[in-house]
């Protein structure tokens, strides 16, 4: 529970540095810590270059001389306790000294990119209300909250660098900000800033080439209705009317310009839509607009598993990490095709090239080999790439748990696989207490990637004596599009029927003990927990969280309620039927396995209502069970590392106690 995340790599645009963002537990200060490292290859060393704690998503300068990053930290000089959590650009020399804002101004940053040439920063906040506006708003409406009618949009800025720079050093600047006029001078935004665009919805993301920037947008009250609220607009990198380029049905994401601005690259994750048709989770693909006629291209459209990231090589060349089974790799992508780089096996993610050399940093992990960042030469000598971090070493001082692939065919004939984790020295061992062990999503697949935190914590059960069976059931990604699809309209049932398949042939196989079987999961895994106890009581125990047992409210509730409307055939008052026979709750009377339930009472992917109703359920059905709320909380478990390390505990205690009787 104590191991270092590596959230991002990012290499300097001559290769011969690379940026580092972590996010590890600080267990003394109930929080996690996010911080930002540096490696250089003149030493060879990777050296911390914040200290905060509060630092992430790092950019360089085009010149390479700085590293721009989002940090809430307080200001130096600010004795505002108001102040405290604003997530402001700063800016932080890679030659040396303390990093500065970019501004000071309390407006929080959704976004941030450097201008082709390195002098502005442009960035995007909420459109920002004046001091008579604000006080006018109090005035009339107190603290009650005037749903969506009191939602802003963004506006998109730009700051000249060497202003800031100036700012900061509270020296002369060149003044290359137009000077706010006397009736400005109430004007909320930044002094130095230059507004180019506005926009109803949030800004998300920016990527900036010398003539234009394209920013793709999302919704304010991040709760994604529909996927109109995800689009790609142009506006001249002088300001003025933003052009929508695009208009689908696909969740888009991952900017890029292509060399000399020419091309608009981005991709749509796994269970994002498609630029092919209306909204359906599919894996993931990559595409190529021409931002002057608006037409797409799908990229590596032959390629049958799920394209995750993506980066633009020095020549113009797209390589790709690309999810298939068990196993995530990296690929050149040219047109339609798609060809495999010469790698190890494992799990790619989160490749970055260098601008003016052919190098790129990548991160890789296996089962056993936590996350590191690795640093290539070129795209075709990936298996000569060097490690630049070595976090979470410990981890190989300790007995490792072994592992397999494992298929079977589910109830129709579908053939699926899935992970079986043993503990250390078991591998082969027969008749061993089993934990089904469900993964989120339900567009992810378990495979041979490093896992250790409070959501992915199968090695550590196989460390204390469990078998751990991980299903890629249907509507997981990586086993091409038709696969993921079947789980449209039966969003719990086919899954269930396929992962209750894979436990029969585990004891049928002979691996799994019959009489010491458990199942758990977390988000979709819990959806599928909450199911399979209705359907089954072969289970001597079940560990559950943020899991939905009703599909009606929960659609009401949910963050993403386009997305559980495609999964169940259409919106509540449409497929009433499958709302209710796709639910655990309408076949509660049947549950008779003791559940552990935990859950954030702040989420909204998952509404912590829907916890709150299993709980109720379970009491009224005199089942044993207990209950594990964690205060403020979302879906993601982010604020408190304590609150992780008491779910697995008691997570592990619960199993313990009810499996070994």
């Amino acid at each position: 529970m104590n191991a270092t995340d590596i959230r991002e790599a990012r290499l300097a645009p001559d290769g011969q540095a690379a940026v580092i963002w972590t996010s590890s537990p600080d267990w003394q200060h109930d929080r996690f810590r996010d911080d930002l490292w540096l490696w250089q290859q003149k030493t060879g060393a990777t050296v911390q270059l914040t200290q905060s704690g509060y630092d992430s998503s790092p950019a360089w300068s085009p010149d390479g001389q700085y590293i721009a990053f989002i940090s809430s930290r307080a200001l130096v000089d600010e004795d505002d306790d108001d102040d405290e959590g604003t997530e402001r650009v700063w800016l932080i020399s890679v030659a040396g000294g303390e990093a500065f804002p970019l501004y000071a101004e309390k407006l929080d940053a959704h976004a941030f990119a450097w201008s082709a040439d390195g002098t502005r920063i442009f960035f995007s906040v909420e459109q920002p209300l004046t001091k008579a506006q604000e006080d006018a708003r109090k005035e009339e409406w107190k603290d009650v909250i005037r749903w969506r009618e009191q939602d802003r949009g963004d506006v998109l800025l730009a700051i000249p660098v060497q202003d800031a720079i100036a700012q900061a050093q509270k020296l002369p600047g060149p003044k290359a900000a137009a000077k706010k006029e006397k009736e400005d001078e109430d004007s909320p935004l930044p002094k130095l800033a230059k507004a180019l665009a506005k926009n109803d919805l949030e800004i998300a993301e920016i990527a900036a080439a010398p003539q234009e920037i394209a920013f793709e947008t999302d919704s304010v009250s991040h709760r994604m209705e529909g996927p109109e609220a995800s689009e790609i607009f142009l506006v001249s990198s002088n300001g003025g009317d933003a052009k929508q380029l695009t208009h689908n049905q696909a969740i888009e994401s991952g900017l890029r310009w292509g060399p000399l601005g020419q091309r608009l690259y981005f991709n749509v994750r796994a269970a994002s839509g498609s630029l092919e048709g209306k909204y359906q989770d599919v894996q993931g693909r990559l595409y190529m607009i021409d931002p002057a006629s608006g037409k797409a291209e799908r990229l590596g459209a032959d390629f049958k598993g799920s394209i995750e990231d993506y980066t633009i090589d020095s020549d113009g060349s797209v390589i790709a990490a690309g999810l298939t089974g068990t196993q995530q790799q990296l690929y050149r992508i040219d047109g339609s095709k798609a060809e495999e780089l010469a790698g190890v096996a494992g799990t790619y993610s989160g490749v970055d090239a260098a601008k003016h050399t052919r190098k790129f940093i990548v991160l890789h992990s296996t089962i056993n080999d936590p996350t590191q960042a690795f640093v290539a030469d070129a795209s075709g000598s990936l298996q000569g790439a060097k490690a630049v971090t070595n976090f979470n070493a410990i981890f190989h001082e300790r007995a490792q748990p072994e592992w397999t692939t494992y298929k079977w065919k589910s109830y129709d004939g579908t053939e699926v696989e899935g992970v079986l984790i043993y503990p250390p020295g078991k591998k082969g061992a027969k008749h061993l207490r089993m934990l089904t062990l469900i993964h989120g999503g339900p567009a992810d697949a378990d495979g041979n990637r490093f896992g250790a935190d409070w959501y992915d914590w199968a090695t550590l059960a196989a460390a204390n004596g469990w078998l751990v069976f991980r299903p890629n059931y249907r509507g997981s990604s990586g086993y091409g599009d038709k696969f993921m699809l079947q789980i449209e309209p039966h969003l719990v049932s086919v899954p269930g029927k396929d992962i209750l398949a894979g436990v029969d042939a585990l004891v049928k196989d002979g691996i799994a003990d019959p009489d010491h079987l458990a199942i758990g999961g977390y988000s979709y895994g819990g959806y599928m927990t909450n199911w399979l106890i209705t359907q089954t009581t072969r289970f001597k125990a079940a560990v559950t969280g943020a899991g939905a047992i009703e599909h009606a409210a929960n659609w009401g509730n949910d963050d993403e309620t386009y997305d559980d409307a495609w999964y169940l055939g259409g919106n509540p008052w449409e497929s009433p039927e499958l709302y209710q026979s796709e639910a655990a709750l309408f076949q509660f009377n049947k549950v008779k396995t003791p559940t552990h339930l935990v859950g954030g009472n702040a989420d909204v992917r998952v509404s912590f209502l829907e916890d709150v109703l299993m709980e109720r359920a379970l009491r009224q059905l005199h089942v044993p069970h207990t209950f594990l709320a964690f205060p403020g909380e979302g879906h993601g478990l982010d604020k408190n590392p304590w609150h992780g390390y008491i779910k697995v505990r008691e997570e592990l205690k619960w199993l313990d106690k009810y499996v070994n009787q």
